[in-house]
């Protein structure tokens, strides 16, 4: 079979090459043959050791090729352009099992420390990137990971020196490639790659001259009840950029509207049962336990939704003449703490119009009957018969009967800053965001979303938060808008870089005609542009300090460092552990101490990727270092001591434990060890001790009944961590 497809591949590849040009572009055989040699050759392939082949073609928009090897116990998988440029790979290969002491809870550290698999990612790229592209590997950010043996790294090409959109993946294993992905201008941009040729010099001025802000209050932090005064970015400011050749302003925001203009939908309403009338007699004669009939009170009082129907129509604001109810649905909302809150009641309405179905879902308080929200769904593109001006007047009217005692600001008009964007002109609604204000100033958090029908000016959608609980600052002694943008620019840089930018199509290009035959005006290009970029995010500027507001990020799981391990010979274990986020947090390991239970179940509890702080940690943080620990196996929940010391026999028992070396080491009779003092060891904890010494967990004396210390738990751990490297 192996000689069979390498017998046909040259027969094609020579057919290839005696045939005129227009014959051999004709023949899809000799096209596949040409790509696979290119394809071969350009990654070095070896594929004798697979025992099937085929490729397929696919030319939406430039011909890809999909390869296609099988063999036993192996695949491989090649996307690739007609000129034989690799778009993706994919590699599988069966591997021989893991051992049965590898089947425990603990991760193990990585197979090797990297090098190996960064060198085959550096040289499959070389073969792969095309001239003037590049890839620089970055790590990942935060601390290793533990688990697995492969490393994988991902980002963006670099084109000509410079920065671009283009993307790429690339994952390694044991120095083979596995998996790699790449984005290719052919597919991810039209007009392919400009000259890296730059003129502009003013763009950065220009650029920072596009910064708006707005003043408002904001919430200090996530969880606070206090709301400061800052200078943020305006919501409705467009994004620019610079031609890198002419210094033109680019509005992305517009093209980026115009780009989606032919992308959206309209959303339909839910579906869901009604819910039955349940009285307590009732639920008395139906043997409900009293948790069930406390459950069924809960829906005490609330009214029948023919009730709530009528008081909805009697508003006619919410425009349902014409409607009918179709469904309606109760529910309990949660409250605080685990108590019951409110009961609402969802009605559900619907009509047809010429033919076109509408709908409108409305929920409200089902004791009160007070509106909590409206949403609603019609076509796109029907007859407007308000202007902007007039639904914005109705939304404000409307608003005013609604919560009378609550002063608001329009935050944000229909159009949400980019009204193509959201199609606003086909829209069958005006959409308008009204912000609580607070000294003349709005508290965005706090707001109510109105959007009005464009036909008829009923509420076509409503919805709000609210929180009375927040306290505000006093808007004075702040700094002058000048100044906070002055601040504002400072933390950006002007870059240089490829950018995608959407473009208006063109039928002289063969791609870009094809995509106009898929009813699209723009496609993405790849253009040479300055922009505004900066490291690290910020929030805004602080109102009254003038001083940028940086933004908190997600946590990563970081790396630890210590200052108390010199002269330890636990050193080597700790850092090593530390790199993978794994020891104790707050800078000291204390490597002497004597270890208690709750430590070792704090230092494997670091595994999960939450390092503790052993003496300050709370309570909540020590029982699910301790759930943790349970599960794993380390010690069962009866077994809990927080403050017991354990003894080097200790130690080794419960990480043998919990990395699943138990069962073996329980076996008796089976084991020897050579142990200065083995004729010590307890024929029970020989097994134990004839595995540590295996693994290296403890060499000459063993000393079992001697307290561990914490860098003996470091140490012993490594060598665990380290048994499937």
């Amino acid at each position: 079979m192996k000689r069979l497809l390498s017998l046909t591949l040259a027969a094609a590849l020579l057919a290839a090459l005696t045939l005129p040009a227009a014959a051999a572009e004709e023949s899809q055989d000799v096209r596949l043959a040409k790509v696979t040699a290119l394809v071969k050759e350009a990654l070095a392939l070896d594929t004798d050791s697979y025992e099937t082949f085929r490729g397929s073609l696919s030319e939406e928009l430039v011909p890809v090729w999909d390869l296609s090897w099988e063999g036993e116990r192996r695949s491989l998988s090649i996307q690739a352009l007609e000129d034989g440029a690799v778009v993706s790979l994919s590699r599988w290969e069966s591997r021989a099992s893991a051992p049965a002491s590898n089947e425990g809870g603990f991760p193990s550290f990585p197979e090797n420390g990297g090098a190996e698999d960064r060198a085959a990612a550096e040289a499959f790229l070389a073969r792969v990137l095309r001239k003037g592209e590049a890839a620089e590997l970055k790590d990942a950010e935060g601390a290793a990971s533990l688990g697995g043996s492969d490393r994988a790294w991902s980002g963006t090409l670099i084109l000509n020196g410079l920065p671009s959109p283009l993307r790429y993946s690339i994952r390694v294993e044991d120095g083979l490639v596995e998996y790699f992905s790449r984005d290719v201008p052919e597919i991810s941009a039209i007009g392919g790659v400009p000259s890296p040729d730059a003129s502009a010099e003013q763009a950065g001025e220009d650029l920072h001259e596009t910064c708006k802000l707005r003043l408002e209050y904001v919430r200090e932090d996530a969880q606070d009840a206090r709301a400061v005064l800052r200078y943020v970015p305006d919501p409705e400011a467009h994004e620019f950029l610079a031609d890198a050749k002419t210094g033109e302003l680019i509005d992305l925001t517009e093209l980026e509207a115009q780009l989606r203009l032919g992308y959206r939908s309209a959303a339909g309403g839910a579906n869901a049962a009604p819910s039955a009338k349940t009285a307590d007699t009732a639920a008395e004669e139906a043997g409900l336990t009293k948790a069930e009939q406390e459950g069924v009170q809960q829906l005490e009082g609330v009214l029948p939704k023919e009730e709530l129907d009528k008081a909805l129509r009697a508003e006619s604001a919410y425009g349902l003449r014409g409607y009918a109810l179709t469904g309606s649905s109760y529910g309990v909302e949660p409250g605080k703490e685990g108590a019951a809150g409110r009961v609402l009641c969802t009605l559900r309405y619907a009509r047809t119009d010429a033919g076109e179905r509408l709908t409108r879902n409305i929920t409200v308080d089902a004791r009160t009957g007070a509106v909590d929200s409206v949403q609603s769904s019609a076509p796109w593109g029907r007859e407007r018969t308000l202007t902007g001006e007039a639904a914005q007047k109705k939304a404000e009217s409307f608003l005013k009967a609604l919560c009378p005692d609550r002063a608001l600001t329009l935050y944000e008009d229909g159009g949400y800053a980019v009204p193509v964007a959201r199609g606003q002109g086909d829209a069958p609604y005006y959409r308008f965001r009204f912000a609580r204000a607070v000294n003349g100033l709005p508290f965005s958090e706090d707001s109510y979303q109105v959007s009005i029908d464009a036909a008829d000016g009923s509420v076509y959608g409503l919805s709000f938060s609210w929180d009375e609980a927040v306290a505000f600052e006093e808007a004075s002694g702040l700094v002058s808008m000048e100044t906070a943008l002055s601040a504002w620019a400072g933390t950006y840089e002007t870059v240089l870089a490829y950018r995608s930018v959407p473009q208006k199509l063109s039928k002289s290009d063969p791609a870009q005609a094809k995509r106009m035959e898929q009813d699209m005006e723009y496609g993405y290009a790849l253009r040479l542009t300055y922009g505004l970029e900066r490291a690290e995010n910020y929030a805004g500027v602080d109102a009254k300090t003038g001083k940028p507001v940086r933004e908190e990020t997600g946590s990563l799981r970081q790396p630890l460092s210590y200052d108390d391990l010199a002269g330890s010979s636990a050193r080597a274990d700790a850092e090593k552990l530390a790199q993978y986020g794994a020891g104790y947090a707050g800078g000291k390991f204390r490597p002497g101490k004597s270890l208690t239970q709750w430590e070792l179940a704090a230092l494997v509890y670091s595994l999960q990727g939450t390092a503790l702080e052993p003496e300050t940690a709370d309570r909540d943080s020590r029982e699910n270092a301790y759930y943790i620990a349970c599960r794993l196996g380390l010690l069962r929940p009866a077994e809990r001591d927080d403050g017991a010391v354990l003894s080097r026999a200790d130690l080794v028992r419960m990480l043998l434990d919990a990395a699943g070396y138990g069962p073996a080491a329980r076996l008796g009779g089976i084991y020897t060890c050579s142990y200065a003092d083995q004729k010590s060891i307890p024929a029970e904890e020989l097994g134990y001790a004839a595995i540590a010494q295996a693994l290296g967990m403890a060499e000459g004396t063993y000393a079992g009944t001697r307290a561990a210390t914490r860098g003996e738990a470091a140490s012993m751990l490594c060598r665990v961590l380290e048994r499937a490297a």
